[in-house]
């Protein structure tokens, strides 16, 4: 199939096709999603798209997701903000806060033209791998520099990061579409991009966002046209360099973080006891939950037991006070967030929509993803929140922002207006 027929993502071989490939009369014939008699355009000269509908099921799914998650995260935090600030509701008010503005900046986005960040895309880069740099020239915690902090919270630039790659790449490949295919447009944009990034984050170190971003970059090259063989290539040499770092020292913070993984309830002295306490309490109250759970605010774990129970472990709790039966239904409104933001990018204007779209909707997936992998001891601990439930001001509102312009990006999809 040429090139300029195809653009990205099957089930196995699968890409999404430019919409020439998709007439009019075949979108009219699928059973959910219909082109509307009246096609609605957004100007691409104009800064904001008003009096275009956006898609309201995604933006019920998120507001759904984000009362939910606050609920569970103020259930999870109150005895440990009890103990530590001196106030039950110390995270929960500072949480309201973030989704205040978390909400501000969806609204705002979802109005702003996207076709506007295509040109901006390298900027943005640039601004990530700025506060990148700024980051590590501030004093750390116990040798860890993540955050500049702002006030009333920290920024955390991996969460910046994460964004720049995805726009750029939805920028470079729909510019560069009908020569993805070659690896001087494909391959070295994506080593040199993802290099420069994970070079600045491994400082830090931060290797949870290393690896989030390396996901990302396959998955916006691969979508965008790259060929399957260089994903073997670039494989390789990720195995290559981790090697490298290996034999050479460089990756004893890692090492470190993964003493005990898999061992959690192993432990054979007080050394590991001590190391696998966070993981062994998190499979405890995923263990204690059962079929149904405790109850909501009935967890054991979080008094005390699992250390900052409102941070990346939440989804435990989760399972403890609300059981497999409702963590299942939480992991099922996820996926329902993912599919239909990637549905909605499907049926986007131009390749700049649909690539876009798919990135940021994919981030959610991952990040979930590797978040249970993490609190169920599949994965070394590291630091992975779980999107609108984990506490954190930066990355909730980055990623309310992120699905506000998703839902811009709704305005020109061939959905059907409820």
């Amino acid at each position: 199939m040429a090139p300029n027929k195809r653009m990205m993502f099957k089930a196995d071989v699968n890409r999404i096709y430019d919409d020439e490939y998709y007439s009019e009369q075949k979108i009219k014939q699928e059973k959910f999603f219909i082109r509307p008699s009246r096609q609605r355009k957004m100007k691409k000269t104009k800064w904001f798209a008003i009096g275009m509908g956006i898609d309201l099921p995604f933006c019920i799914i998120i507001l759904i997701l984000l009362t939910i998650g606050t609920i569970m995260m103020f259930s999870a935090s109150y005895a440990f903000s009890y103990y530590t600030q001196g106030d039950s509701y110390y995270f929960l008010m500072r949480q309201l806060i973030f989704i205040v503005i978390g909400l501000a900046a969806m609204t705002v986005m979802s109005f702003f033209n996207y076709n506007k960040l295509h040109k901006i895309a390298p900027v943005v880069l640039g601004i990530s791998y700025l506060a990148l740099m700024i980051v590590l020239i501030l004093p750390g915690d116990n040798g860890v520099k993540r955050w500049i902090p702002l006030g009333l919270f920290n920024i955390q630039p991996s969460e910046i990061a994460k964004f720049a790659i995805i726009l750029f790449f939805a920028h470079w490949a729909s510019k560069y579409y009908n020569k993805m295919q070659f690896a001087r447009y494909s391959v070295l944009p994506g080593i040199i991009v993802f290099g420069t990034t994970a070079l600045l984050l491994f400082l830090e170190p931060h290797y949870s966002g290393i690896v989030i971003l390396a996901i990302l970059t396959v998955l916006m090259l691969y979508i965008g046209g790259m060929k399957t063989k260089y994903l073997f290539i670039g494989f390789v040499l990720m195995v290559g360099v981790v090697l490298l770092l290996a034999v050479t020292g460089g990756l004893s913070y890692a090492m470190s973080r993964m003493d005990g993984w898999g061992q959690a309830l192993i432990y054979t002295d007080e050394d590991m006891w001590q190391t696998t306490w966070q993981t062994r309490n998190s499979l405890y109250a995923i263990g204690s939950g059962g079929l149904w759970g405790l109850g909501l605010g009935q967890s054991r774990q979080k008094y005390l037991y699992l250390p900052e129970p409102q941070n990346d472990f939440i989804f435990a709790i989760v399972v403890e006070e609300l059981g497999f039966i409702g963590a299942t239904m939480i992991l099922l409104i996820f996926a329902l967030l993912v599919w239909r933001g990637i549905t909605l990018s499907l049926r986007a204007k131009d390749k700049f929509g649909k690539l876009l779209g798919i990135g940021l909707t994919s981030q959610i997936g991952v990040q979930v993803v590797l978040n249970i992998l993490v609190i169920t001891d599949w994965l070394p601990n590291t630091g992975i929140s779980l999107p609108f439930f984990s506490y954190g001001g930066s990355s909730l509102i980055m990623l309310l922002a992120q699905m506000g312009i998703v839902l811009s990006i709704s305005r020109t999809a061939n959905i059907e207006r409820q």
